[in-house]
Formats: structure tokens, C-alpha cells, sequence
């Protein structure tokens, strides 16, 4: 299989800026994979497609606010930071993203803000860079007062206070997750690896994941996750799994999931699910039909 096997056409104008007043209030293509047909419906009506021992499978993570704007100590020039993911147990070094790349190197100084500073300590392979925090008192609340929301490159405005709250789900618990942007894969599939993502599921969710009939995933994340602890036993830890056609889905009975960017993972695992065709024949149907794509878009159920 080819990437170019898993493209839209998509109008920039469908690409969501920003949410919907009300939460509730999108849209939701059904998809019925068994019949190979859709429906077009509102998100208010998924309770009608649940039934008695379906288990809902949420993820409980917070986005962090990991955009840092600032400037190299001795410089004037604007600086961007994109914390990944923390690699050190007291949470101060982070491996990043940083922009302009080509300017910042090793043992640079880092000024964000009066209570947040840092030092670029090292380059990975891939042009990341390891990026050691500094303030008085706790990270994360350095973090939160300094950093802004991730918004995707695809949402063509700046953050403004109002993601702080709106993206987040509303049973977001734990901080610390991050939206780096999408990257879209190259080359053959099979060939590929994939990015690998932290998780961590509770003795008593996957207790009642394993007694459930069916178990509908809300996110991709929330797929893999499931998918990754059915396949090696572990409850927690890092998951490069790959999902793509072909693969079987041993607990994920239903998905629940928005619109995704053409020729990248997240769309892939959403043909391996409901089929490529089928799949790609409904994103075509959403376009024509003006649905709102991407992270303050539209959704999709797939049963």
C-alpha cells in the first residue's frame, strides 16, 4: 500500500477555526460498516446508538499549554518551543520541538518568561532538541502560566484564552498531554514507524473493558491504547503500535473519532477499521455535505 492510497480532496474552507458555541451541537456521520452505508446525524443522538454492556472508553488526558514563545538570552529574535514529552523524572527536561532550528544550538539559553527559563542541552537525530526547564516552585505551574495551547497548523489563527478551556475535553483529568502537530507518513506503509505515545490504563477500566460486549473508543488514542495493552498485556508504558489495513482489532468493537488530515496515520487507522473504500467513499460524502473538519470539527461513529 501506498500513502497516496489514503488522500481527499478537502476545501480549506471545511477545515474548523473554531468550536462551535455548544460542544454537543456537531455533527456526526454514522457509519455502519457491516452495511456499508451511513447516516447523517448530530452528536446529541449517540446515546441511541449505545446499548446495554457497551463499555465507553475516554481519555483522561489534559492538554498542556507546551508552546513556549520567547527569545535566545542575548538576542532579539523570536524563538518557538514544542514540549513533547518530559525525559527526566522531576519533569524539567523535555524533548522539543523549537523553531528557527537552524539558530538555536546546543548550551543556548532560553528566556520565556520572568518565572520560566531554559537551556538547550542537546540535538536529536531528527532535529529535536533536549531542553532543560528552570524556575522556582513546581514546572507544570510554570508551564501553565508561560505556555500557550498547541492549536494544530491547520487552525490558521493564534491561540486565544478561550482554548484554554475549549481544547480540552470536558473529562479531561490528567495533565501533561501535548498536540504536536501531524505528521503525515512517506514511502510504503508497512515500512514505517510510527511515533510512540504514552498510556496508561487502570486495573478496574480494563476490567470492565474485558466483561464488556462491546467496547466503543472515543479518539484514535484511545484505540491504540486499548489495542496496544490487548496485544502485549501491559497496562501502561510507551506504544509504537501502527494500525493501518490488514491489522485485526481484538477489543475495539466502535469508534468514535473526528474528521482526519489525508495521508496520515489517524486517517489510515480509521480505514484498517471501517475499510479504505468505505471509509474514503464516506469522507467524500462529509465533504459534499459540508461537514467541519479537523480538531474543532465534525465527528464520526463507526459500529
Amino acid at each position: 500500500m501506498k500513502i497516496s492510497e489514503f488522500d481527499y480532496e478537502l476545501p480549506g474552507e471545511l477545515i474548523a477555526q473554531q468550536p462551535l458555541p455548544e460542544r454537543d451541537s456537531s455533527r456526526m456521520l454514522v457509519l455502519h460498516r457491516a452495511e456499508r452505508r451511513w447516516e447523517d446525524r448530530t452528536f446529541r443522538d449517540l446515546p441511541s446508538y449505545l446499548h446495554p454492556g457497551d463499555c465507553l472508553v475516554l481519555n483522561e488526558s489534559r492538554v498542556l499549554p507546551s508552546r513556549l514563545y520567547g527569545h535566545r538570552a542575548g538576542h532579539t529574535g523570536h524563538i518557538e518551543v514544542l514540549l513533547l514529552h518530559p525525559v527526566s523524572g522531576d519533569s524539567r527536561t523535555w524533548q522539543a520541538l523549537v523553531r528557527p532550528g537552524r539558530k538555536m544550538r546546543t548550551g543556548d539559553r532560553l528566556e520565556f518568561s520572568p518565572i520560566l527559563h531554559g537551556t538547550i542541552l542537546g540535538r536529536g537525530e531528527h532535529g529535536e532538541r533536549t531542553v532543560q526547564l528552570e524556575c522556582d516552585g513546581d514546572v507544570y505551574d510554570a508551564i501553565e502560566q508561560t505556555g500557550h495551547i498547541p492549536l494544530p497548523p491547520y487552525i490558521k489563527r493564534a491561540d486565544n484564552p478561550a482554548d484554554r478551556e475549549r481544547y480540552q475535553t470536558v473529562f479531561a483529568r490528567e495533565r501533561g498531554s501535548v498536540a504536536a502537530p501531524t505528521a503525515g507518513l512517506h514511502y510504503t506503509i508497512e515500512e514505517n514507524v510510527l511515533h510512540s505515545e504514552r498510556y496508561s490504563i487502570t486495573s478496574e477500566t480494563w476490567s470492565r473493558i474485558e466483561s464488556a460486549k462491546r467496547v466503543l473508543a472515543v479518539g484514535t488514542t484511545s484505540v491504540r491504547t486499548i489495542e496496544s495493552a490487548a496485544c502485549t498485556g501491559k497496562l501502561s508504558g510507551d506504544t509504537q503500535l501502527f494500525i493501518y489495513p490488514g491489522a485485526k482489532f481484538h477489543k475495539v468493537g466502535a469508534m468514535l473519532t473526528n474528521f482526519h488530515l489525508p495521508r496520515t496515520s489517524l486517517l489510515i487507522l480509521v480505514c484498517a477499521f471501517s475499510g479504505k473504500d468505505f471509509a474514503l467513499a464516506a469522507y467524500r460524502h462529509a465533504v459534499e455535505q459540508r461537514y467541519r473538519f479537523f480538531s474543532y470539527g465534525d465527528c464520526v461513529l463507526i459500529i
